[in-house]
């Protein structure tokens, strides 16, 4: 079983994701602040950390920092992170902040549940979804 910690300081998001997201094998934890996750991080057992970009005074990409300095020197365990993006051009903002992935808003329960399972079993996700396609001039 896993636990996966929401963080946004809107409480409709995180109602939102946790519906999304609850199940027989997944624990669900919350927080409204940056600080109430790095608080979390640092006690331990958390395998997944979602994060809106925009929390209060410290958004996800503050935390993503603060969590990839604190694992640096050995205060707090690796935790992936998976931060949702209010519009595509942030998508320099998660990678900046070395998350391992990122949705772009509004979400969709798929992209959602596909995300979380592609980053607790160790891997990436980069949503593609409003990504614009490749316009290919024609061959003569």
């Amino acid at each position: 079983m896993a636990t996966v910690l929401i963080a946004s300081d809107l409480a409709a998001l995180r109602l939102e994701l946790r519906t999304m997201l609850e199940g027989p094998d997944l624990v669900i934890e919350e927080a409204a602040s940056g600080p109430d996750v790095l608080d979390l991080v640092r006690e331990g057992g958390i395998d997944l950390a979602v994060l809106d970009l925009q929390i209060g005074s410290m958004g996800a990409m503050a935390i993503c920092l603060e969590m990839r300095n604190e694992e640096s020197y050995g205060a707090a365990e690796a935790v992936p992170v998976l931060m949702l993006l209010d519009r595509r051009p942030d998508v320099f903002l998660a990678r900046r902040s070395g998350a391992e992935g990122f949705l772009v808003k509004p979400l969709a329960p798929g992209r959602v549940r596909a995300a979380v399972r592609a980053l607790l079993d160790g891997g990436a996700y980069e949503d593609d979804a409003l990504r614009p396609s490749t316009v290919r001039a024609a061959s003569r």
